[in-house]
């Protein structure tokens, strides 16, 4: 079982809070915070996985939590629900940039809204998942899921999902941008033109009164038992090399060939109706089936980078290494840790290749370091290599100023271990 640290001293929004949980009682327990001293200390010394922040609560300073985490985003991975009130609105987008906010819940729709995400999460865990754990997975990394035509669910998907390739370096800043965009895009074509049978003319007139899209696509499928009934089924494969996605309705479809001619090269993101544009213009191999009521495309991965470095090692000078080149040798002092920002390196002993480190392994030479113990291998970058060294004087100075880090260290060691050991136990 999880625990979901909440951030929030409403009585009434914590008792909604756990008779939402109850229902997911077998994997998450909410813990509540009623101060922003308690919110601090448990997410920096706990680093939960997933948090519930309620921004308009008045007796709490919530902005100092969401800065906390938005300041070390390396440390502070974990998703980020979050609940205001409508006349909070407008501070969502300084008070949460840049921040793993899978969901942002209005409080008069809160019971409805939670529930709906806390069931995305739950059929989705497994992409919520530890650090240093995406390094050691196999194969692919896959979900699917049945939803109705609430737009409510389509932002918490595109924000799930493209966090967590953001998180595993699998994508930068712009592509997990560019991947939010085609999922949020073709999860709401699907609910709004494939299974609400919306179309351009009824929206534009719709948007021109003055209305929301949102109001007209849940008026059209609450007075409608046929359109009730509709699903979209989104699922996903997250493989080394890249991702793969397909979207399907239960619309009639449409002709998706009349959009193979339109040019593509200055996609207005502000204008309506340009959501395919946009999909084929920030995403690979995009396709339809023949009726039009089914969509696929791909992204391609980054290799060998780390989006973020760790805070209390920014100011660390980064060292360039060319192909071929040793960081160190068999037999060397170790004096230095590694933090590997970008590139592949080698880890050579007794003329054999052991195993090749990445940024998804994140250190580099930490147990002879932390033992004191001479190095056990050499370690050659292949290609070029961008590396953070940080000596022992810095690495205890950062923990005394940072303990937090410290225990999250620690814990991603043990994890290592733990894995090295079951590695050792099953023979692989």
């Amino acid at each position: 079982m999880t625990k979901i640290p909440v951030v929030s001293a409403d009585r009434e929004l914590n008792q909604r809070i756990e008779q939402v949980a109850q229902r997911f009682a077998n994997y998450w327990q909410p813990v509540f915070l009623g101060s922003s001293g308690e919110a601090l200390e448990y997410f920096e010394f706990e680093l939960p996985e997933i948090g519930l922040i309620n921004i308009s609560d008045e007796t709490i300073d919530t902005d100092t939590v969401l800065t906390t985490i938005n300041g070390d985003p390396w440390l502070h991975y974990g998703a980020i629900m979050v609940v205001y009130r409508r006349r909070d609105e407008a501070r969502l987008a300084t008070v949460v940039p840049n921040s793993q906010i899978i969901s942002a819940i209005p409080r008069g729709e809160f019971v409805s809204s939670f529930f709906r995400v806390m069931k995305i999460i739950t059929e989705n865990r497994h992409i919520l998942f530890h650090r240093d754990v995406q390094s050691y997975l196999t194969g692919s990394v896959a979900g699917h899921f049945i939803m109705d035509n609430d737009p409510f669910n389509v932002r918490t998907y595109a924000n799930l999902v493209s966090s967590f390739l953001y998180n595993s370096n699998y994508v930068d800043r712009d592509a997990r941008e560019r991947v939010h965009i085609g999922i949020f895009e073709m999860l709401m074509n699907a609910v709004e033109h494939g299974n609400c049978g919306i179309s351009y003319a009824e929206k534009t007139r719709w948007l021109e009164s003055g209305r929301d899209a949102i109001e007209l696509i849940r008026s059209r499928y609450r007075s409608d038992a046929a359109i009730r009934a509709r699903r979209v089924r989104f699922s996903y494969r997250i493989a080394p090399e890249r991702s793969f996605f397909r979207i399907r309705d239960d619309g009639q479809g449409f002709d998706w060939r009349a959009h193979l001619h339109r040019n593509d090269d200055n996609v207005n993101l502000g204008l309506h109706g340009h959501g395919i544009a946009m999909t084929r213009h920030y995403m690979e191999n995009v396709s339809y089936n023949g009726a039009g009521n089914e969509v696929s495309f791909e992204v391609t991965h980054q290799h060998s980078a780390s989006n973020i470095v760790p805070e209390i090692f920014q100011d660390q000078q980064e060292i360039s290494l060319a192909d071929g080149e040793a960081v160190f040798c068999e037999g060397d002092d170790s004096n230095t840790l590694y933090y590997i920002v970008s590139g592949n390196l080698a880890v050579v002993a007794g003329g054999h290749e052991l195993s090749v480190l990445t940024p998804q392994d994140m250190f580099l030479g930490e147990m002879s370091f932390l033992l004191n113990d001479r190095r056990s291998a050499t370690v050659v970058s292949k290609g070029g290599s961008v590396l953070i060294p940080i000596s022992k004087r810095a690495f205890v100075n950062a923990i005394k100023a940072n303990p937090h880090y410290g225990i999250f260290l620690a814990r991603l060691l043990a994890q290592r271990l733990s894995r090295l050991n079951q590695r050792v136990i099953s023979g692989g």
